[in-house]
C-alpha cells in the first residue's frame, strides 16, 4: 500500500476495582498480574484494533480516578501482556505447523504424481484407447493432488502472518496512564465543575 500513513489505535480501559475483576476470568484465584483474561475482555479487545493495520501503532490507556485505583494499571498491563504474549507464542507454533505439514504434503504428492508419471508409461503400451484416457486422468490427478498444498503455501499464509502481528502488537503496546478529567457542565446559568 503506497501512501498509507500509520494511524493511533487506542484501547481505552478503566481502572476501577469493581470494573477490573470483570477483565479476568471469574475462577482464577492468582494475583492480577498472572491471571487468564476473560473472553469478554478479549473480545473487546480485539473488536477495537479489528481495522488493525501493519504498521498501526496501538496504546492501552487506562482512566482512573483515584491513586487507589492508580495502582491496578502496571498489574493489569502485565497480565495483557502476558495473555498476548502466549497466544503470539501459540500462533507461531501453529505457523510452524501448518508449514511443515503443507510441505511434507507438497513433497508427497510431487513424489507420488513422478511415480506415477514414470510407472503408468512403462505398464501401458502406447496406444490411442485406453493408454491415452489413463494418462489425460493421470494429468487430472496430478493437478487435483498437487493443488491443496500449492495453494496453502503461495496462497494463503498471509493472514497467519498477519494474526501473529496483531498479537505482537497488542503485546508489546504502551500504557498511557489518564487521569480522570474534570468535567464542566452548565447549571441554572453558571459553569460548575465537576470531579
Amino acid at each position: 500500500m503506497k501512501n498509507y500513513t500509520p494511524k493511533t489505535i487506542n484501547v481505552y480501559l478503566t481502572l476501577d476495582q469493581l470494573v477490573i475483576q470483570g477483565y479476568f476470568n471469574p475462577h482464577d484465584p492468582a494475583p492480577i498480574y498472572k491471571r487468564q483474561l476473560s473472553h469478554h475482555f478479549e473480545r473487546y479487545i480485539r473488536d477495537n484494533v479489528a481495522l488493525f493495520k501493519r504498521y498501526d501503532v496501538i496504546f492501552y490507556k487506562f482512566k482512573y480516578t483515584n491513586e487507589i485505583d492508580k495502582q491496578y494499571a502496571e498489574p493489569m498491563m502485565y497480565a495483557i501482556r502476558r495473555h498476548f504474549t502466549e497466544l503470539k507464542e501459540d500462533k507461531i507454533k501453529n505457523f510452524k505447523k501448518y508449514k511443515r505439514r503443507n510441505i511434507t504434503m507438497l513433497i508427497a504428492s510431487t513424489l507420488i504424481v513422478t511415480l506415477f508419471h514414470i510407472l503408468v508409461p512403462m505398464v501401458l503400451t502406447s496406444g490411442k484407447g485406453i493408454s491415452s484416457a489413463v494418462s489425460n486422468s493421470l494429468d487430472v490427478f496430478s493437478w487435483v493432488i498437487l493443488w491443496h498444498p500449492i495453494d496453502e503455501l503461495v496462497f494463503n499464509w498471509r493472514p497467519h502472518l498477519e494474526e501473529i502481528n496483531l498479537l505482537n502488537k497488542l503485546a508489546t503496546a504502551e500504557l498511557i496512564i489518564i487521569e480522570n478529567e474534570k468535567k464542566a457542565t452548565v447549571d441554572n446559568g453558571a459553569l460548575r465543575v465537576v470531579a
